[in-house]
């Protein structure tokens, strides 16, 4: 398994059997300044969207026209995406659910965060609601990419049902957890065996840098990674 990360959110996970895109903010996004979006998004076979904003979603639609990639998300970003965008190549799933797709599965899990997109006239429509991702491969260590979202308790059970070696964790404050809180999540309620903190330095609002979450993590230090934008990590 090698992971990209395209800045913010946004990663590139290639594996022996799928190429997957998740949260693809690519377009307009600070952190991915100087890095080549064609080969982000070459020979992509699945786009996974966490949730409706707008830097989540991002060049979801140009992406998935390019490559015929699937696109894998909540219900009501499916239906948006086919009814504004004219996407057909969708696999429309919610909380709790899991879907196959060649070489994985990818189940839909609880996170604390809005989700909804705002039309250039100002106007807010629900996307429904926010979730994390859990993929389980065939031949390649579990993933948690927690999506945007504060600490719960029911994390515990996310981890029970799914035991994700790989977490992906937001940090950078304001929308998201920050770096206490988010190492207090990964500390208390998982057993990553690699953490990559996501969410900072992308705008002057959250924070710049992954020291907090660093500092935070104490003694489990040695288990964050952090690449720079376009960097990537052979698991």
């Amino acid at each position: 398994m090698r992971i990209q990360w395209l800045g913010h959110a946004g990663f590139r996970i290639e594996t022996a059997k799928a190429t997957i895109l998740i949260d693809p903010f690519m377009t307009g996004n600070p952190s991915f300044e100087g890095l080549d979006k064609k080969a982000a998004a070459k020979d992509v076979s699945h786009i996974v969207l966490t949730h409706g904003h707008g830097d989540h979603i991002g060049d979801t639609v140009d992406v998935a026209k390019e490559t015929g990639a699937m696109v894998i998300a909540n219900y009501e970003i499916c239906m948006w995406l086919g009814h504004h965008n004219g996407l057909e190549k969708v696999d429309p799933t919610n909380t709790g659910g899991t879907v196959s797709h060649t070489g994985f599965t990818i189940t839909y899990v609880n996170a604390l965060h809005s989700s909804a997109h705002i039309t250039s006239d100002g106007v807010s429509h629900c996307l429904g609601n926010p979730n994390g991702v859990v993929l389980h491969f065939d031949d390649d260590p579990t993933l948690l990419h927690m999506g945007d979202t504060d600490i719960f308790s029911d994390m515990a059970l996310i981890n029970e049902l799914h035991q994700p070696e790989i977490g992906i964790v937001p940090i950078g404050d304001r929308f998201t957890m920050g770096g206490a809180v988010a190492a207090l999540a990964c500390r208390r309620y998982f057993n990553f065996s690699t953490i990559i903190p996501c969410h900072y330095g992308t705008f002057p609002i959250i924070d710049p840098t992954p020291e907090k979450f660093i500092a935070a993590m104490e003694g489990d230090a040695g288990l964050v990674t952090t690449p720079e934008p376009g960097g990537w990590l052979d698991l």
